[in-house]
């Protein structure tokens, strides 16, 4: 317990007396120190007990006295000791009035009591309370990695951290989700912070903020877990006051020992990304089985249910609409790049977001960078592919954007670190068709990239129109080349080329028909049909031709909003 002033008066050795503010005696006293200076503010941090003999001061005159009183109350001092028989007989009358009217304490020290002794009885008071926050603060660092080596691990250690604090402590992952809490209830509450924690683990770790709890009267001190660029976590303790010296030993040794239950080994992770180059490799090689074998305990789970391939690209804000890699060429890109040179920090965020929802069901998860990408496979229908569909759907809704084609300028969903995301993702598929759905994963992306989307399955491409794809530029630009000549002709007024072939192309060469839907006489169309082929230098018996001028005409109506 801090010193008081009430301790000073009971310390029999120092027969203090109390003449003024008997009941504000509970006060903390950080420090004792005499002085004589007519004005000793200056020199005052607050908290003092000021011992004064009025040397220098007119302690009799009534204005001086509570100009005194009145300064160093301000200051912040806890109290005057007054030495009696040293300067005055006894306390001057207006020095205690003055002490009255400004609520200080005023304490009469005795002759034989030493300013000295005040201030070693205030210095062994201020080293025992220390000395007893550093033994409260070891045993709480023995306790909580007790609690840290137990079955419960962080969940049994948020619990002895939450009683030691007196308060409340949770846990949040590195996607920001709450994995633990103590007591129960704080996970209510630890939820509300998510904004907070969101703006915290932005920062490079360690790092830390203190913020108000809106719908009670905690103080909340945030502190981000890791040693790298990235955070791995966040601890989040609420109290009812700041903390102590004590409780600042246990919160900082929290953070020590969640930090390295939360942050990997380097050699453990550059271990781990090898294995699932290799098995992420072998799969796309055909060889299942050699997979399944290196795969071991760690991702082997995940290859005996149905799995979906996830490609993911970094879009930055001036980027245009990339041709795809040809996927046919994977090479894995081995173990994690030097610093500064690894994955778009929206790639990490969305890696973060799959293998943290994955981690809390027990799920297995193969993420591996590939350069400037990111590949993963995940367990269809599990926890990571969920937080891949809804990390996509934050991305659109930050944005504002809507599923929808988009032209030239447009861009991905942006994603949690500054960067847009264009995500593919295959069907469900097995060790055997791994190659397959890469290539339907890549398929996925580049329609995402080209329809200005965050996320694309390969089931709506397939399921959808392939009307949609000619929106492109490319596209465009080869139709309006390819119908150039023909629309140059009906300029002239001399005939109507593309109306009249985009009526044939439709009747599928009927001749009558297209004539009747055309209100012309038939030899008129066989007329014009052979017009077409000599102006374009092509057979319309050709099947391919007529299929590049049917997605032409489909592509120029589209462009001009027929």
């Amino acid at each position: 317990m801090p010193h008081t002033l009430a301790s000073l008066v009971n310390h029999t050795a120092l027969k203090l007396t109390v003449l003024a503010g008997q009941d504000q005696l509970n006060v903390p006293v950080r420090w004792a120190h005499a002085s004589e200076l007519i004005d000793p503010v200056p020199y005052m941090e607050g908290g003092e007990l000021l011992l004064i003999t009025a040397l220098k001061l007119d302690a009799e005159d009534p204005e001086t006295a509570d100009r005194y009183v009145r300064r160093v109350a301000e200051a912040g001092v806890v109290g005057l000791g007054f030495a009696v028989g040293v300067n005055y007989e006894r306390v001057p009358e207006a020095l205690v009035e003055a002490a009255r009217r400004h609520h200080l304490p005023l304490l009469g020290v005795p002759r034989r009591t030493p300013f000295i002794a005040i201030s070693k009885a205030v210095s062994a008071s201020v080293a025992a309370d220390q000395y007893r926050a550093v033994t409260a603060g070891f045993e709480a660092q023995r306790e909580l990695t007790r609690a840290a080596l137990s079955a419960e691990g962080p969940a049994e250690l948020l619990a002895r951290l939450a009683a030691h604090l007196n308060g409340w402590a949770a846990l949040y992952d590195a996607s920001g989700a709450v994995v633990a809490a103590a007591p129960e209830w704080a996970a209510r509450r630890a939820a509300r912070l998510a904004e907070d924690v969101a703006r915290l683990r932005e920062r490079p770790a360690p790092a830390s903020s203190v913020v108000s709890d809106t719908d009670g009267d905690d103080r909340v001190e945030l502190q981000s877990l890791g040693t790298g660029r990235r955070a791995r976590g966040v601890l989040a303790v609420g109290t009812g006051a700041s903390l102590g010296t004590a409780e600042r030993y246990a919160v900082n040794s929290a953070v020590a020992l969640l930090t390295l239950t939360t942050e990997r080994s380097r050699a453990l992770q550059d271990a781990e990304q090898r294995l699932g180059d290799a098995v992420l490799k072998m799969l796309l090689a055909g060889e299942p089985d050699h997979a399944r074998a290196v795969a071991g305990r760690l991702y082997g789970g995940l290859l005996d249910a149905p799995f979906r391939m996830v490609v993911a690209e970094p879009v930055p804000a001036d980027d245009q609409p990339a041709s795809p890699k040809p996927p046919a060429s994977f090479e894995p890109a081995g173990p994690p790049a030097p610093s500064g040179a690894g994955p778009a920090p929206v790639l990490d965020a969305l890696a973060d977001a799959m293998e943290s929802a994955a981690a809390r069901t027990g799920e297995a998860v193969l993420a591996v960078p590939d350069g400037g990408r990111l590949i993963v496979l995940v367990t269809d229908g599990g926890a990571a592919a969920d937080a891949c569909a809804a990390f996509a759907a934050e991305a659109e809704a930050r944005l504002g954007a809507q599923p929808r084609p988009r032209g030239r300028n447009s861009r991905p969903g942006t994603g949690r670190e500054g960067d847009g995301v264009a995500i593919g993702l295959s069907a469900p598929t097995g060790p055997m068709a791994a190659a397959h759905a890469y290539r339907q994963a890549e398929q996925a992306l580049s329609v995402a990239r080209r329809r200005g989307r965050t996320l694309v399955e390969h089931e709506d491409v397939a399921a959808g129109s392939v009307l949609p794809l000619l929106a492109d530029d490319a596209v465009r630009a080869f139709a309006d080349g390819l119908l150039r000549a023909l629309r140059e002709h009906d300029a002239t007024g001399r005939g109507d080329l593309v109306a009249s072939l985009r009526a044939w192309l439709a009747r599928h060469g009927q001749w009558d028909a297209a004539a009747a839907d055309l209100g012309v006489h038939r030899h008129t169309l066989r007329y014009r049909m052979r017009r077409v082929e000599e102006i374009l230098g092509r057979s319309l018996d050709d099947p391919d031709v007529r299929m590049e001028l049917w997605l032409a005409l489909k592509a120029t109506s589209a462009q001009a909003g027929e």
